[in-house]
């Protein structure tokens, strides 16, 4: 299949499977889970989808088995909604991007904890650290 039809369907899918989890998924362990991403493979028999949700590492475990749980009826309900030849089979993959956000964020909060207040203050260090010209 061309990459184009691959995108769309990609983009098919993780549209529904959003309306999906959002409106119909009765499992608790299913709340608050976002579809950040999904990889249609080339031969369109299966979909990497990327989901996340905040949580601790216990929650991701649960939302994670919830998922395999409810796989093939979010795989019936897709299919039925897109009317494709092959409904792919769906592969879900804990997308570790949200994390790794908040981990960038801390770093940053640390730097400028730690960093000059004012540009007054960063001015004054850099010229005390300028040796004098003979």
């Amino acid at each position: 299949m061309g990459k184009k039809y691959r995108r769309r369907v990609s983009e098919l899918i993780q549209v529904n499977l959003t309306d999906l989890l959002g409106t119909k998924v009765n499992d608790p362990r299913l709340q608050g889970v976002t579809v950040t991403g999904v990889e249609v493979t080339p031969d369109t028999m299966r979909a990497d989808v990327y989901v996340t949700a905040l949580g601790d590492l216990e929650a991701r475990e649960e939302i994670m088995a919830g998922l395999r749980s409810a796989a093939g009826w979010l795989r019936r309900e897709v299919g039925a909604r897109l009317r494709l030849r092959h409904t792919p089979e769906l592969v879900f993959h804990w997308d570790p991007s949200l994390e790794y956000g908040e981990r960038i964020d801390q770093l940053l909060s640390q730097i400028e904890a730690t960093s000059p207040s004012t540009e007054a203050e960063a001015d004054e260090d850099i010229e005390d650290n300028i040796p004098p010209v003979e």
